[in-house]
Parts: structure tokens; sequence; C-alpha cells
């Protein structure tokens, strides 16, 4: 346990961004899942769901909870799918 005030903040201010992160992290990991199992089931309205995941990637990556590369590359790998049902 921090001993200084100073320090006692900072932890506090911590726990509350890696909570806030988490909770960011979960929300696209929770989108980017549901989108793959339309995917499985080759429903159309997986569009709609890709949209919404990257739309929460690009959100994710301007509050620089995800890197911008790892954004890029989770959008990639959805866009791919997206072509390949379409097919």
């Amino acid at each position: 346990m921090p001993i200084k005030k100073s320090a006692m903040k900072a932890l506090k201010q911590n726990n509350k961004r890696a909570i806030s992160n988490f909770k960011v992290k979960r929300k696209v990991k929770e989108i980017i899942k549901e989108s793959k199992e339309l995917f499985g089931l080759k429903d159309k309205t997986a569009l709609a769901k890709v949209k919404q995941a990257i739309k929460a990637i690009d959100r994710a990556v301007s509050k620089k909870i995800i890197k911008k590369n790892s954004g890029a590359k989770k959008k990639s790998r959805l866009m791919k799918k997206v072509n390949l049902l379409g097919q």
C-alpha cells in the first residue's frame, strides 16, 4: 500500500481507469463474438452487428484503450468475414 497521499490518489485513479478500460474491452469482445456467431448462421443481419463492432473498436482506439494496429487488425478480420458472407 502506498504511504504518501499522492501515491494513494494515483492508486485510486489507476484502479478506476482499469475498471473503465476493462468494461470497454469487454464490450468490444462481446460485440465481435456476437457478429461471429451471426456469420456462422450465415445471417444477413451480421452486417449491422459488424458496423456496431467497428464503431466500438474505433471508440476504444480513440481513447487509447486498445492500440491502433490491434484495432485495425480486428476490423480487417471482421470485414474479411463480411466479404466471404457476401459471396
